[in-house]
């Protein structure tokens, strides 16, 4: 880092990702201590000793107090955050001052704690404690240590599945499976049942009911008159329930019946073509249900707007994927279970090729990578908005 990119920084004030302070004293150990455990938990960041955290004014750091400062962070990372979290360090000459830059990684190994136990995030440019299981769970699932998918649904039983679906799943893998072939030991060995109850991705996909026992799982869709959340006045709306592919064909419906046909060159007799592409929506749509955070108990929801579509999905993109990644063709499986799932009885390939399809067929859709709302949206332009 040189000296021009840290005064942008400095000047820019406290982030998520950027803390600064005057120096390492006594009093400040259990501070830095928590400071590192919240960004190895969050999206990582850096530390700045030699500015004062209110005024962003600069101190010079002498030589020995420098060696002291490095010496003393790697001890505070390595021996007081657990897991040991190993941070490298820097020192840029700004205007004369020795500054130290301490950076922080983002943690593989989620959640991480101070000494006591205790848990911090990042929450713009301060933190907090996470006490929340949910929340607590999705730092394990970040790390890879548990998928949410994987976990089994309490109160549920065998008796909740649809037999019908469980039989058209494993039909799809070996078609000259009879009926009784399909059975509890082939369940567990799928991962759709264990501990003799259903996995949370066996519910999503095989159970008669899933909102009985995972009421929020749902899509909530709304065609709204105007271009605001705000409007208290809308053409249609649904709360769409069902499994994940029983989702995915009605929100389909709903798109169908609430955005315009257009002739797009077709003849006159046709009935036309959706005025947001189809195949764009699909693939949205099913990004949406695979790859959605299910340790957020929230629905997936699709706004119809004059102007525009929006498909929101809970959850931000995980494991340090960037908008730039996914347009590459770069994934990761946050739901093992529901990608294989959806990969025999949707049109899922789980290949990270949805992304690029859904581009080339509507490329002037928007990605966001909503990181402090925790949520992914998609937005597409509508081409019968008067505006456009």
């Amino acid at each position: 880092m040189n000296a021009e990119e840290l005064l942008n920084i400095i000047r820019a004030g406290e982030t998520s990702t950027t803390q600064f302070k005057s120096k390492l004293d006594k009093d400040e150990k259990d501070n830095v201590i928590n400071e590192i455990v919240a960004m190895s938990n969050t999206l990582g960041g850096i530390i700045v000793f030699g500015v004062e955290d209110k005024t962003g004014r600069l101190r010079n750091i002498g030589y020995e107090e420098l060696q002291e400062t490095g010496r003393q962070i790697s001890n505070l990372a390595s021996d007081n955050v657990k897991p040991a979290v190993y941070v490298a360090t820097e020192v840029v000459d700004v205007d004369g001052n020795n500054v130290m830059v301490v950076h922080v990684p983002e943690g593989t190994a989620k959640p991480y704690k101070n000494n006591s136990g205790t848990i911090y995030v990042k929450q713009a440019g301060d933190k907090r404690k996470v006490t929340e299981n949910s929340e607590i769970l999705r730092l394990f699932q970040r790390s890879g240590i548990v998928y949410a998918d994987e976990m089994v649904v309490n109160n549920t039983s065998v008796a909740d599945l649809n037999k019908e679906k469980v039989v058209e799943y494993f039909k799809k893998i070996q078609p000259d499976l009879t009926d009784e072939d399909v059975n509890i030991t082939r369940c567990v060995n799928a991962n759709i049942i264990k501990d003799e109850k259903l996995t949370l991705g066996g519910l999503m996909f095989f159970a008669k009911a899933p909102q009985l026992f995972r009421s929020s799982f749902i899509t909530k869709a709304v065609a709204f008159y105007g271009n605001s959340i705000a409007g208290s006045e809308y053409r249609d709306s649904e709360d769409i329930t069902g499994t994940i592919p029983e989702q995915q064909e009605k929100s389909m419906a709903f798109f169908k019946r609430n955005l315009r046909h257009v002739q797009a060159g077709q003849n006159f007799n046709s009935v036309g073509i959706l005025e947001v592409a189809e195949i764009a929506l699909e693939e949205i749509l099913q990004n949406a249900y695979t790859h959605r955070d299910y340790t957020k108990n929230a629905p997936v929801r699709i706004f119809i707007f004059d102007d525009r579509v929006e498909i929101i999905s809970p959850g931000k993109l995980p494991n340090s994927l960037t908008i730039e990644n996914i347009k590459m063709g770069n994934s990761v499986m946050r739901n093992n279970l529901i990608v294989t799932y959806a990969s025999r009885l949707m049109k899922y390939r789980g290949i990270g090729s949805g992304i690029l399809r859904a581009m080339k067929a509507q490329p002037d859709m928007e990605l966001i990578n909503d990181s402090e709302g925790e949520q992914f949206i998609v937005k597409f332009p509508r081409s019968s908005y008067e505006g456009n």
